[in-house]
């Protein structure tokens, strides 16, 4: 027999096996109320950290969407009252924690943003916007990975040892679907991450439009805003943070651009990469724990400021110390229904990374 077959049939044979993460499931079948959902999850997380035997820290971010305004089909306040009330109970410090947007909207600084959380009902804890006023705040996570050396992720979550990760599960027009994985990066990422994320620039000062106000530069920390007769940004010295665009009130700082475009919709495979990359930097090191709701399961985001109807009855909620599980397990569970996402490659490159593993173990409560 050949030496190299001989190798390879022994490196076959005591090979390890992949690593099997548990995840726990509540069903929920049929319509509910969100206030009917509130004890079943608290029972399950109560569930999952006596078995797992976790003990939490003293002090958990809820990392949640508010929804925008318009959406009806969102995770409303109501649905987290039992997690709320058992950190509570146990003396855990907890507030509501999100991040800015790239777009336009009642999220896109944290002024409007917490307005919308208010008028959503998210008056149970405070509100942090954990990237700052205008998306500014950010730590550099460095991954060394196939796109990023470093990626920008929101100051709070960054510097939190253990995040309560609360993510609808659902559809994505980019991402194909959206649950842990997809909170962990575009929803931990800062302003700056967003933009990487999706185009991959740093913006520019369209001159016509500059009214050289220099509140851009008042925001700027790197100091890479010159305005004067010709404005410009210094691409060296600027980290696209995000802070000039979302400040400017007369659109003339704008992060749009044909090539761009064209990267965004027509190489999703790369996007849902960087995606992964970015929720391995918000994932490792971390004890974050992950909680999925596959209910009022819709085709589009919550970030649709659009009513919608749900593509797929309800299935239940999910949770587990491993994003890649818990979101292949809500991924395989809508398949079950007759409904497959797109983007399902996406778990096999954060598997790859070892952001978790696509092997699980399903526990039904």
């Amino acid at each position: 027999m050949p030496r190299d077959l001989f190798l390879m049939m022994i490196k076959h044979f005591y090979r390890k096996p992949p690593t099997m993460s548990k995840v726990y499931f509540k069903p929920i079948t049929g319509k509910i109320k969100s206030c009917d959902v509130s004890p079943l999850a608290r029972e399950l997380l109560e569930t999952f950290l006596e078995r797992e035997k976790i003990v939490p820290e003293k002090k958990i971010p809820l990392k949640l969407h508010f929804g925008e305004r318009g959406n009806r089909t969102y995770l409303g306040p109501e649905n987290f009252s039992g997690i709320i009330d058992y950190l509570k109970e146990h003396s855990i410090e907890s507030c509501y924690m999100e991040t800015s947007v790239l777009y336009g909207g009642e999220r896109f600084n944290r002024e409007k943003h917490l307005k919308l959380a208010e008028d959503h009902g998210f008056t149970q804890l405070p509100v942090i916007i954990a990237d700052g006023a205008h998306g500014e705040e950010a730590v550099d996570v460095p991954v060394n990975l196939k796109h990023y050396r470093f990626c920008s992720i929101a100051r709070e979550l960054a510097e939190a040892p253990q995040t309560l990760v609360l993510s609808h599960f659902k559809g994505h027009m980019l991402a194909g679907f959206g649950g842990a994985l997809k909170q962990l990066s575009m929803g931990f990422a800062s302003k700056g991450g967003k933009m990487a994320m999706h185009i991959g620039i740093k913006p520019k000062i369209w001159n016509f439009l500059c009214k050289k106000c220099n509140l851009c530069v008042s925001r700027c920390e790197r100091k890479a805003i010159t305005i004067g007769k010709h404005s410009f940004i210094d691409h060296e010295k600027c980290i696209g943070c995000g802070a000039c665009f979302s400040i400017c009130q007369h659109h003339a700082v704008s992060v749009l651009s044909l090539s761009s475009l064209w990267g965004t919709l027509f190489h999703r495979s790369h996007f849902r990469e960087k995606l992964m990359e970015y929720a391995y930097a918000a994932h490792h090191g971390k004890k974050n724990i992950y909680m999925n709701f596959a209910l009022s399961i819709t085709a589009g985001c919550d970030c649709e400021p659009r009513p919608m109807i749900p593509c797929v009855e309800n299935i239940g909620i999910f949770i587990s110390s491993d994003p890649v599980a818990v979101d292949t397990a809500c991924y395989d569970a809508v398949a079950a229904k007759g409904k497959s996402f797109k983007g399902v490659e996406q778990l096999a490159y954060a598997e790859s990374i070892k952001v978790g593993s696509r092997q699980y173990e399903l526990i039904e409560i």
